[in-house]
């Protein structure tokens, strides 16, 4: 029996409609879309003395310490994904979260003055409380009482909010002071102009049904960036670059893992010991409320980001029943918990899973075969991190932009023609995309939906853990956003 045919096996991939060639494009693709994280969030999370929070280590420079968070980033993303994949066997990536790591930098450690150990510590008990929250099903029976409208809604709400993270990347949607967004200098953009032609080009591809249309789509558009660079037309970014200067780190057990930058002739070692099992000094000296309020926040936004993404990639990829629900939620789920558990304990924020998921799915990945081969990748750029960063932002993140478009049509499975789904199903759609975050999107739906069932007589229709869910969520919006944290520090 040959290795294609053992993994097959192995992952039901043919049980699944797919195919092993299938699963290894999705797994590809799936890392490109989301490779940008490796450099992103030890940039968010690497703390500067004077002029930025975040984690600083005494004796060490930003840049060390980044260069230590390069690798923490890269094995959280891997162990959380392998266990997606060898546990949970679905198609979902894992890795720390945007915006949760910058909430640990510049709210936690930044605003509330907490120690990066003590946010660590908060990291590491939320990731506690899930793995106790999942053994005994409680946070799949959450998710099965979402209403069923924000259920239909989560998977276009996510497909915006993609879109708009793509089409900001390639320099076609930016900030005006007057109307918060507007279009580009696309003419006199070079980004701009590389990015919308690699766009249309991929929209191409995919409207002609070629395989690996999107995979290939991030390909050409990479290469042509590179090719008017040096033709010398325009200047292009060929990438994310680790800090520069390192070329070496060295960890624990592990071994040694050449980190190659561009024109850097010297060799640097780290270790990345000052940042792992460092959470267990955050314990000491904890300020009980404040540090509930901390794991609290925290535990909110990963849980409802995480139902958001599973839901609505599962929608995508045909995982749900006709009830909206994904089944066997609890095992991607414990692969989460897991995968919090584990980035806490070896230095970084709260890991996730990533929407970017969903580009792998297009692909046609169905299993856990293409997790597993997004975590080799991500394994595999220990060696060579510029392999997981050469692709610049303005190229892996047209697959977001034509995801997002793709996800638009499971707008059909809204009832539109009943207000009391049009309302919570709405206010769902809308508020990810201008808030940035699919957990603030959920909470609006689900807050709306009793209100208006009220409002229309439909009091049989709102369950207790309905009511229940939405007094929750108004909570966490006075706790959020009132000042509340800042008042307790």
């Amino acid at each position: 029996m040959g290795l294609s045919e053992t993994l097959a096996n192995y992952f039901d991939v043919h049980k699944h409609g797919s195919t092993v060639k299938a699963e290894i494009l999705a797994g590809i693709t799936t890392f490109l879309t989301m490779s940008y994280i490796v450099v992103v969030n030890p940039d968010i999370m690497t703390g500067i003395p004077g002029a930025k929070p975040g984690i600083i280590i005494d004796g060490y420079t930003p840049g060390q310490v980044e260069s230590m968070l390069v690798v923490v980033t890269i094995l959280a993303a891997a162990i959380a994904t392998l266990t997606m994949a060898f546990y949970a066997n679905r198609p979902f990536a894992q890795a720390p979260g945007l915006g949760l790591n910058a909430f640990f930098a510049f709210t936690v450690v930044g605003a509330l003055g907490i120690s990066w150990q003590t946010a660590l510590a908060a990291v590491f008990v939320e990731g506690l409380l899930f793995i106790v929250l999942t053994a005994v099903g409680a946070r799949e029976a959450i998710i099965k009482i979402f209403p069923h409208p924000v259920k239909m809604a989560v998977g276009t709400g996510i497909g915006l909010f993609l879109a708009i993270i793509g089409l900001q990347a390639m320099g076609i949607v930016v900030d005006d002071t007057a109307t918060l967004v507007t279009l580009g200098s696309l003419a006199s953009n070079p980004v701009a102009i590389v990015s919308v032609v690699g766009l249309f080009m991929t929209f191409v591809l995919y409207a002609a049904d070629v395989p690996g249309s999107i995979l290939l789509g991030i390909a050409l558009t990479t290469v042509l960036g590179w090719a008017v660079t040096q033709l010398g037309l325009v200047g292009l970014d060929a990438g994310l670059v680790v800090a520069a200067g390192t070329t070496a780190v060295t960890l624990p057990v592990i071994g040694t893992f050449d980190l190659v930058v561009p024109g850097s002739g010297s060799v640097v070692t780290y270790n990345i010991t000052p940042l792992a099992g460092s959470f267990i000094s955050g314990f000491g000296n904890v300020e009980a409320f404040s540090f509930a309020l901390i794991v609290f926040t925290f535990f909110f936004v990963d849980f409802f980001d995480t139902a958001g993404t599973l839901v609505g990639v599962g929608q995508v990829a045909g995982f749900l029943d006709d009830n909206g629900d994904l089944p066997d939620i609890d095992k991607p789920l414990m692969a989460d918990a897991v995968g919090t558990t584990a980035g806490a304990a070896l230095g970084t924020s709260t890991v996730t899973t990533y929407i970017e998921s969903a580009s792998g799915v297009e692909e046609g990945g169905r299993t856990g075969l293409t997790a597993l081969v997004t975590a080799g990748l991500f394994l595999a750029s220990l060696a060579l991190v510029p392999l997981a960063t050469a692709i610049p932002l303005y190229a892996s993140h047209i697959a977001l932009v034509v995801i997002g478009v793709v996800m638009l049509r499971n707008v059909v499975d809204i009832a539109w023609d009943d207000i009391t789904h049009t309302i919570p199903a709405g206010m769902t759609i809308l508020i990810m995309p201008f808030t940035y975050s699919i957990a603030y999107g959920i909470a609006s739906g689900i807050i709306s939906y009793p209100l208006v069932k009220l409002a229309a007589g439909e009091y049989d229709d709102i369950s207790a853990g309905q009511w229940a869910l939405a007094v929750a969520f108004f909570i966490y919006f006075v706790v959020r956003t009132s000042g509340m944290l800042q008042a307790q520090v």
